[in-house]
C-alpha cells in the first residue's frame, strides 16, 4: 500500500465488507483479461460467499483461475471542512493552493480489498447456510418465504465460497477541526 499513512487494521477491513452492500470482484478470465463483476456478498467468518448463474463468463473464469480479488467501499462523502467565508480567505493567498487541494477538492472514503481462492459450495447444507446469510442481509423482511425459495431455487444457482487470506484497509477522514486522521486513528 502507497499511502502507508492511511492504512486501516484487518479488523476495520472486515467492518468495511460487511457494511458494504457489494464487492467488485476481480479474476482474469479464460482468456487471461482482466474481469470485474459487482456481486452480492456476505461475509461469515474468514469466507466470503454469494450465488451465481450455473454457467456464464465468470463460472468459466473460475474454473481457470481459482485466485481472486474483491473491493469493498464504504462510506464515501466530500468533506466540509471551511466555512464560505473561511474559503474565500483562503482564495486570497495564492499560496494557499495545497490546502485547496488537500482539503476541499478531496474526498472522505472507506474501502478493504480481501485477496483468496474462490471454491464452487458443493456441500447442500453449506450452500442452505450461504443463501440464508445473503438473504438475510439483503432481503431480511422476506425471511419467512426463505424456505419455499430455497427448495426450487437451490438447484438453480450455484454458491461459490472465498476463503480470505489476505485483507487491506484504507480510509481518509477528517476529524471536526478539519484535520485528517492518520495511521489509523479513530478520534
Amino acid at each position: 500500500m502507497r499511502r502507508k499513512d492511511r492504512e486501516m487494521s484487518k479488523e476495520f477491513g472486515i467492518e468495511v465488507i460487511d457494511k458494504s452492500s457489494y464487492g467488485i470482484l476481480s479474476i482474469n478470465d479464460e482468456n487471461n483479461e482482466p474481469y470485474g463483476i459487482p456481486l452480492s456478498i456476505v461475509r461469515d467468518g474468514n469466507n466470503l460467499y454469494f450465488h451465481s448463474a450455473l454457467n456464464g463468463k465468470k463460472v468459466t473464469a473460475f474454473e481457470k483461475n481459482s485466485v481472486v480479488s474483491i473491493a469493498f467501499v464504504g462510506q464515501v462523502k466530500v468533506p466540509e471542512n471551511f466555512t464560505p467565508e473561511e474559503l474565500a480567505e483562503i482564495a486570497k493567498d495564492k499560496y494557499s493552493t495545497g490546502t485547496l487541494i488537500s482539503k476541499v477538492f478531496t474526498t472522505e472514503y472507506e474501502s478493504a480489498v480481501a485477496k483468496g481462492k474462490i471454491k464452487l459450495v458443493e456441500d447442500e447444507e453449506e450452500r442452505v447456510k450461504a443463501l440464508k446469510l445473503v438473504c438475510e442481509k439483503y432481503t431480511p423482511t422476506k425471511m419467512d418465504f426463505f424456505n419455499l425459495a430455497i427448495e426450487s431455487g437451490l438447484k438453480l444457482v450455484n454458491i461459490y465460497k472465498i476463503e480470505i487470506d489476505e485483507i487491506t484497509a484504507k480510509r481518509k477522514k477528517y476529524d471536526i477541526h478539519g484535520e485528517e486522521m492518520k495511521w489509523g486513528r479513530m478520534e
